[in-house]
């Protein structure tokens, strides 16, 4: 189940969040609290791929698009998301599932931001639960 990461400074006007567990990291910008923007990392090591959705720029998969096994994996760790994040996000990894063909691949590899280490050691990762 992922759990939040707390301590993270905002992105203004958007609120930043990130929540994670083993397999999922999830980076989430709310602006008066609606999801206006989610990245959400899979996978381990090289195999890790990021699904992104932006309210302007629409949804994209940073990496190839190999298959849908992660989505019943993220139903599991999704549980204990606070329920707008988790509808929002769960809305559009199962229209991703549906169509994954006409989702454009962007990137290669997915870099993530340096406030976005991984497993919770980069900077910003204090109070971790």
């Amino acid at each position: 189940m992922m759990k939040e990461i707390l301590g993270l400074a905002d992105d203004p006007p958007a609120r930043r969040r990130w929540f994670h567990d083993d397999y999922f990291d999830l980076f989430v910008w709310e602006t008066g609290g609606e999801v206006t923007l989610f990245q959400l990392c899979y996978g381990i090591g090289s195999k890790e791929r990021a699904l992104v959705w932006d309210r302007a720029r629409g949804l994209f998969h940073d990496g190839p698009a190999e298959g849908t096994d992660f989505v019943p994996l993220f139903e599991d760790a999704a549980a204990a998301l606070p329920e707008n994040i988790r509808r929002e996000v769960r809305e559009k990894v199962h229209e991703f599932a549906g169509r994954r063909i006409a989702v454009r691949s962007r990137r290669g590899k997915f870099r993530r931001a340096p406030w976005q280490g991984k497993g919770g050691s980069g900077s910003g990762a204090r109070g971790r639960e």
